[in-house]
């Protein structure tokens, strides 16, 4: 499999064939750069997927996350086609089956495949599965595919802080990212205070509510309404602003564009204050120690 080479540079931001900016990014532990804001794509099938990623590429989305799970690999693949590969930033995940540190190279190597990519920009760890006990072994893993070239930057998802202590107190490297449930329905604020304080960039799945009425509500419907924005602008930015990546799924161009569109504004430290307060008033979300796959 060849390197990457002269794209593993890191940049200050993405630009589309034309020069244009798309996006401001964030600079991971390791200097890569990622945008700020990104495409979720579960739980579309392959040819869901390929048309969403392509209506996304083209209003200006650079960050695709995808995930062995989804089994939409190949879909997502497909759409990558129409980009530069250096303009776009690729997110995988896998499976407990491949946790061990021949299996995250062979998690990747499937990966990559069903892509049709040479690397990935980031590879996660989906869940810690911690009764099975080898997520320290697929850390493993994945630092030495990082060491080969084959992925840009390594990170995990569903970890909780006693999980990652777990990691860095046995191999001595933090990941880059722990991508988890966020919204204000669930601030995760000990995730993040603990992503904070070992330079691991916080990532946001389901981060409009998951459906569970978020974007109803009357506090965030009023202060969309202050700021001429929907209630998911409202939403993610309140993400963004508290340094998280959101990765909202959207197969609508209106909405693509619209969710996209969360950094010519900002919120007042009482809104905020606000939307934060709404932690804890949703059904409790899945439990990493006893739910993985």
């Amino acid at each position: 499999m060849t390197q990457p080479g002269d794209s593993f540079r890191p940049r200050s931001t993405y630009r589309c064939r034309h020069g244009n900016p798309l996006a401001p990014t964030v600079t991971l532990s390791n200097g890569t750069a990622v945008p700020r804001l990104g495409l979720g794509t579960s739980p579309m099938n392959d040819a869901d997927a390929e048309r969403a990623v392509v209506q996304a590429l083209e209003v200006g989305y650079r960050l695709i996350d995808t995930a062995e799970n989804y089994r939409n690999e190949v879909g997502v693949g497909r759409a990558l086609k129409g980009v530069a590969r250096d303009e776009v930033f690729v997110t995988s995940k896998f499976n407990k089956r491949w946790h061990s540190v021949d299996g995250a190279r062979a998690a990747f190597e499937a990966s990559a495949e069903r892509l049709g990519l040479e690397y990935l920009d980031l590879l996660l760890i989906h869940w810690p599965n911690p009764d099975q006990d080898q997520y320290v072994d697929a850390w493993r893993g994945l630092i030495a595919l990082r060491e080969a070239g084959l992925v840009r930057a390594i990170g995990t998802s569903n970890f909780k802080p006693t999980h990652l202590q777990r990691l860095i107190d046995e191999t001595g490297v933090a990941p880059e990212v722990n991508q988890i449930q966020l919204s204000p329905l669930w601030t995760k604020q000990e995730n993040r205070d603990f992503h904070a304080n070992h330079g691991i960039i916080t990532q946001a799945w389901s981060p409009l509510g998951n459906g569970r009425g978020l974007l109803d509500n009357p506090t965030v419907t009023a202060i969309a309404a202050a700021h001429d924005k929907t209630p998911a602008q409202i939403v993610l930015r309140w993400e963004i602003q508290l340094n998280a990546v959101p990765i909202p799924k959207s197969s609508n161009p209106t909405r693509l564009a619209q969710n996209l569109a969360v950094f010519d504004f900002t919120l007042t430290d009482a809104e905020m204050a606000t939307l934060s307060a709404l932690n804890g008033t949703a059904s409790t979300p899945a439990d990493s120690d006893r739910f993985g796959h």
